[in-house]
């Protein structure tokens, strides 16, 4: 049985936020024959910052040897919403908990992927072990990549999961720590380089996406973690690479749509991808916005919620101006000129490649997941997917 939309007449005046109310969802789904490899979709013109303007992907390009679209794959639910949740919002166990409350309804009716940031401090940890190495502080360097791997663990604990589960995430978050001490040496001199400081920076979305995971497990949502760099292909500008959004999006259905088919919610490192050759990369500071919207086009995604800690979009900052108020509806040209203007709106990508796909963005509040946010996109739709009623939500 599929999820049954609520009428818009049925939402109150002035609220359009994203309302649907679950039925019974078939969680037992399997992944049809034959469609691992989705096309794109036809006649779109593709945002490309990698190339510097647009990249057709035409039929001629999406559609060789009678590939399917996702909407052919993934007819048993209702739409494809991508969540992308700050280090703020997952700075421990009881956040990762509290951000998993807000995935579970909406994964009953539609299909999610949630895409993830490393906890709050964490990169800028591990930035500074990169500059210790520089430094030749290595026992140091090496004390504190300990450190972090423990921080983990702690989390790990405090999620409070079943002992076969525990030991399963442990397992994993020791063979990341494995891989971050293999580039932390007690003695030996390491060079310093951009792809040096691109490999640590990649632990902590590594790292977070095995707990978050781990997090909606525990809430009842079954979960993978997905690591980028196998998929988001970029050049080799390391700390600040660009992604080939065509070859990423072909990539990326190959492994995304099959467990999206099969009621399995991706959770997708932000910020990293991988050079043609396979070394990981970055995607540069405060750039998981634009992962989030990177992973979405990447799935066809109607709507992309960006959760964080602020209600929204505002006029001005509202910790310096009394004035400021909260927008509550924007088209992609008023948050454009928003940005343009100096305001900290999105990553600049985001609403080229919103636009470019008709993709509505959310940014919404972990913290006050009552408040509505603020809406970019077309003009109003008369369905929306991304949140259960306030009412279904809060149960």
């Amino acid at each position: 049985m599929s999820a049954k939309i609520v009428p818009a007449e049925a939402v109150a005046e002035g609220d359009l936020s994203p309302q649907f109310d679950s039925g019974a969802v078939d969680r037992q789904a399997r992944v049809p024959r034959g469609t691992a490899s989705i096309g794109a979709r036809h006649d779109r013109q593709a945002f490309d910052p990698c190339r510097g303007g647009l990249e057709s992907t035409g039929p001629e390009s999406a559609n060789k040897a009678g590939v399917r679209e996702p909407r052919d794959v993934l007819r048993h639910r209702q739409g494809i919403i991508a969540f992308k949740f700050g280090g703020t919002s997952l700075l421990g166990a009881e956040r990762m908990l509290r951000a998993a409350e807000l995935v579970k309804p909406a994964a009953r009716g539609a299909h999610v992927v949630v895409v993830v940031s490393a906890m709050k401090g964490v990169t800028d940890r591990l930035l500074a072990v990169a500059q210790l190495l520089a430094e030749r502080r290595n026992q140091r360097a090496r004390a504190d990549a300990e450190a972090l791997l423990g921080l983990h663990h702690d989390v790990l604990r405090d999620l409070a999961l079943d002992v076969e589960a525990h030991d399963r995430v442990s397992y994993g978050l020791d063979s990341l720590g494995r891989d971050l001490l293999h580039e932390v040496p007690t003695h030996q001199r390491v060079a310093a380089t951009p792809e040096l400081f691109d490999r640590l920076a990649s632990f902590g979305e590594r790292f977070s996406a095995r707990l978050f995971a781990a997090a909606l497990e525990r809430s009842g949502v079954a979960a993978v973690p997905v690591a980028s760099s196998e998929f988001v292909l970029t050049c080799d500008t390391f700390r600040d690479a660009k992604p080939q959004l065509e070859q990423t999006r072909r990539r990326g259905r190959d492994l995304l749509i099959p467990l999206l088919a099969a009621a399995v919610v991706p959770v997708v490192t932000g910020f990293i991808g991988a050079t043609p050759d396979g070394r990981i990369t970055t995607l540069g500071r405060n750039s998981s916005d634009f992962s989030g919207a990177i992973i979405a086009h990447v799935v066809d995604a109607d709507e992309l919620v960006i959760w964080t800690d602020v209600d929204g979009i505002y006029t001005a900052n509202p910790n310096e101006s009394v004035q400021a108020r909260l927008l509550h509806d924007l088209s992609y040209d008023e948050a454009h000129a928003l940005a343009a203007r100096g305001a900290k709106v999105l990553h600049p990508h985001v609403l080229p490649l919103a636009a470019e796909t008709k993709m509505t963005v959310w940014v919404r509040n972990t913290f006050k997941p009552q408040v509505r946010g603020t809406r970019i996109g077309l003009s109003r739709r008369s369905r929306s997917l991304s949140q259960q009623s306030q009412q279904e939500g809060a149960a």
